[in-house]
């Protein structure tokens, strides 16, 4: 029952190649967030009673068993692929990255001993050496690994910042040193440094907040004082983090001013460039993230601005040696038919063990489209921002964030004064917007601005056409919460 004939699997593959081109065509057409209420039937009721009858006791026809689950697909998930799709980093992905992941999944390499997979493990590490030179990192002095996201490069990151600065804790833990490690985020930083520095034992009273400016950038003064103030009470400052490009509003901290701070003070800055770091791809943009290559590490996430199938998170680090001090451990288990020929094993350079091929799908989408093909595809996706903000402001909304970054948050700029700023109206905006079905748009809380609205370009699909048909289901969205009695 586990492998079907010849006959039966042929059917199967066309039959998803027919289900995966039909969503590629068709997507656009689709509501872009699904009706969570339908016939007084909730979203969970409905999905859990289609799920019933597979109680797994009677086997079904793998042509039923695909059918079910790409109807379901269709029906109750948000179509992030959508050209109407403004919310989180998650694109369009490319169909090199499809049929990467395709392969993957048959051929099913083992990503833990270097010879299991000879080809995984290298053409990762090709890719870590390109993406290192486009970073300004020496390809030939960089280390790198992939992992399943931004989250787990950032407690990479943190992980190997802390066994710098203090050699003995891989060994003897925590108890062994004797002051508290201090890490320095922005209030814009993402919050997976608060699960790392909890998983890390550090606890998150360990996660310094620096005071930003009124774009929202971290002050490199401030953060020098706030080092300093801490080493005095006997603290143990060992990383700082610049975001370039947050996910709130796209911010760029001044990664060159953080790093000569961080230069100074001897501490390991890290650059979570897990979006914005694509900028590095576009000539006339990569001054958005100048001082980049002065980082210890960065995090990137291909699939994110490079639209590769979830997920596919990139650590690079300029200090070799790094990952294997921090990672390495010994199994008598493990192969060792590569031992003489001086190659590292990934289990041994990483915090997974045994993994998915990771790299397959950017390696090939970038073989086709080329560096230049993702410039012109970023260069569109800024362009698109650029012409939100113009219409927004047309239409009498006010953008409030500043970021050259195609991330737009904004605010009613029109006869609702206050009013048309309270969380309350930003937050139902929103929703009126997503139950549509005509876009998917989100609220974010932002420094002294507060509420406000969120929309991104996140796919390389969206035209003119989809930024127009945003502003007007928002300005639909804003008459129909006028016009309710007491707004």
């Amino acid at each position: 029952m586990l492998m079907q004939d010849a006959e039966t699997r042929r059917a199967l593959w066309d039959r998803l190649a027919a289900a995966i081109e039909k969503y590629l065509n068709g997507v656009s057409e689709a509501r872009v967030a699904p009706e969570l209420i339908v016939g007084g039937m909730d979203g969970m009721g409905a999905i859990r009673e289609a799920l019933a009858p597979f109680d797994f006791e009677r086997p079904v026809a793998p042509a039923e068993a695909l059918d079910f689950a790409v109807d379901g697909l269709w029906r109750w998930q948000v179509h992030t692929p959508h050209p109407r799709y403004f919310g989180l980093f998650n694109p369009a992905t490319t169909p090199m990255g499809i049929a990467a992941d395709a392969l993957v999944a048959a051929f099913n390499p083992q990503l833990a001993a270097w010879s299991h997979s000879p080809l995984a493990a290298e053409v990762e590490q090709h890719l870590v050496r390109a993406f290192a030179g486009r970073f300004g990192f020496d390809p030939g002095r960089t280390e790198g690994t992939f992992t399943s996201g931004g989250a787990e490069a950032n407690h990479t990151a943190l992980v190997t910042a802390l066994n710098r600065a203090f050699p003995e804790i891989g060994r003897r833990g925590l108890l062994a040193l004797r002051s508290q490690p201090i890490l320095y985020v922005s209030p814009e930083a993402h919050h997976s440094f608060l699960k790392a520095a909890r998983l890390s034992g550090l606890g998150t009273e360990a996660v310094r907040e620096v005071r930003v400016d009124s774009s929202l950038r971290m002050i490199p003064e401030d953060l020098r004082t706030r080092i300093r103030e801490d080493r005095e009470a006997g603290l143990a400052p060992f990383l700082v983090v610049a975001t370039l490009g947050s996910t709130s509003a796209g911010v760029v901290d001044p990664v060159a001013d953080l790093a000569q701070v961080a230069d100074e003070e001897g501490v390991w800055l890290h650059a979570d460039a897990a979006w914005g770091g694509a900028v590095a791809l576009v000539p006339e943009l990569h001054g958005v993230i100048e001082g980049i290559a002065r980082a210890s590490s960065i995090t990137f996430d291909a699939h994110k601005w490079l639209s590769v199938p979830m997920g596919a998170g990139l650590y690079l680090t300029r200090h070799a040696g790094i990952l294997e001090r921090t990672f390495r451990v010994s199994a008598r288990y493990m192969p060792r038919e590569a031992a003489s020929l001086g190659v590292a094993d990934p289990y041994a350079h990483s915090m997974q063990w045994s993994r998915r091929f990771i790299g397959l799908k950017v390696f090939l989408s970038l073989a086709v489209a080329g560096w230049e093909g993702y410039a012109e595809a970023i260069r569109h996706q800024t362009a698109m921002g650029d012409l939100l903000r113009q219409r927004l402001r047309e239409a009498g909304w006010v953008v409030v964030n500043d970021t050259p970054l195609p991330v737009v948050c904004f605010v009613d700029g029109g006869g609702g004064g206050r009013a048309g700023r309270s969380a309350a109206f930003v937050e139902g905006v929103a929703q009126e917007v997503v139950g549509s079905g005509e876009a998917w748009i989100s609220s974010v809380v932002l420094g002294e601005v507060g509420p406000a609205l969120r929309a991104c370009i996140t796919n390389y699909r969206t035209g003119q056409e989809d930024v127009e048909a945003l502003v007007a289901s928002l300005g639909r969205a804003r008459e129909r919460l006028w016009s309710r009695p007491g707004s």
